[in-house]
């Protein structure tokens, strides 16, 4: 008899990552193309890095990021079933924010989880959540810092995170309602992170399957009240506006808006493609942009163009949203003789002589 359905599902999406992974270390192909499928289960010894004498490298290491609750426990429990299996080292980090009293209890609680599946490395790491962005957002940051850290300092492949089909559903409604575009809409990116490090097997999955799978293991799991409380808009929305939505337009909406979520980051992938390969075509022999050939580009590759050069004039790509180039672009649409724009970061944007001069002011 196999193991339980919802089990099945999660270390099948677990070992399909892992295989691309092991298909990237051994292949420069793009990442999660359907070839990593038939990757091999090792790294043949060719591909193995060299070392000296007769001691044989360590075999590649695939961390995964765990607060202890159910989406992550989950994927914990399959990186633990899964790596050996293919040649692979699996280990565990986990990032205690300091936002709750007995954090760092917490957190040993997780280290001691995480080591009874058979993890090593497992490490907690301790992070100071600043407030720009506001509380989500720098909570987002420190994690991420401290994971990218830990992913160096180990030498990871790759770290897996358990963000799930749930989680890709409300990341689009948050940026619908920011109204910042395409991009925002396209949610989260199955691979993202330098060298494609960070790995979301679950996109496709359902939280209630994460949930179901660490029951019938016994595994325990840990519900962050963060979770659960309204002064969170993640919270406000996964409590009361998807339930709200269901109750009006029926069930499928979370399968709906994580299917919009992938819609819409091929389309944004290749607008993005098309700026890229047309920007230099826009530019003068100085390197300005002309305004009169951005003028007969599709606004959207015009709008990618114009986002691009602010970012690499110093303006931070956060703080930049879609009233920002909209304004730039009036530069070139509706010239009138207006005066600079200023934009975060303390970006300049002008129009001079038929150039567009985007500069630190």
């Amino acid at each position: 008899m196999g193991p339980h359905p919802a089990v099945a599902a999660i270390r099948l999406a677990v070992r399909r990552v892992l295989h691309d992974i092991l298909s990237d270390l051994t292949t420069p192909v793009v990442v999660g193309t359907a070839a990593a499928v038939d990757a091999p289960h090792e790294l043949p010894p060719s591909s193995r890095p060299r070392s000296s004498g007769h001691v044989p490298p360590p075999a590649p290491l695939v961390l995964v990021a765990c607060s202890g609750g159910a989406d992550s426990m989950a994927l914990a429990s399959a990186l633990a079933f899964e790596a050996p299996k293919l040649g692979l080292r699996a280990g565990g980090i986990t990032v205690d924010h300091g936002l709750q009293s007995g954090s760092d209890l917490r957190a040993e609680e997780v280290v001691g989880r995480l080591t009874e599946l058979g993890l090593a490395p497992v490490e907690s790491i301790a992070v100071s959540v600043g407030r720009e962005g506001g509380p989500e957002a720098a909570a987002r940051d420190a994690r991420y810092a401290a994971l990218d850290s830990a992913a160096e300092r180990h030498d990871a492949a790759a770290i897996l995170l358990g963000h799930t089909r749930d989680d890709q559903a409300e990341t689009v409604l948050l940026g619908l309602a920011r109204g910042s575009g395409i991009r925002s809409l396209s949610g989260m990116a199955a691979v993202s992170g330098t060298g494609g490090r960070y790995r979301r097997p679950f996109l496709h999955l359902d939280r209630q399957t994460a949930r179901k799978a660490c029951m019938v293991q016994s595994l325990p799991v840990w519900d962050d009240p963060h979770n659960a409380d309204p002064a969170y808009t993640r919270s406000r929305l996964r409590h009361e506006g998807l339930p709200a939505l269901e109750k009006a337009l029926g069930k499928g909406v979370v399968e709906a808006l994580a299917r919009t979520a992938q819609l819409s980051r091929d389309d944004a992938d290749a607008l993005d493609a098309w700026a890229g390969q047309v920007e230099a075509s826009v530019r003068d022999a100085t390197g300005l942009l002309e305004c009169a050939k951005l003028y007969v580009l599709p606004p959207a590759v015009r709008r990618r163009i114009l986002r691009r050069a602010a970012i690499e004039a110093g303006a931070p790509a956060g703080s930049l949203f879609a009233r920002h180039i909209e304004e730039v672009d009036r530069l070139i649409t509706g010239w009138r003789g207006q005066g600079a724009i200023n934009l975060p970061g303390k970006v300049v944007a002008q129009r001079q002589g038929g150039r567009l001069v985007i500069r630190q002011g």
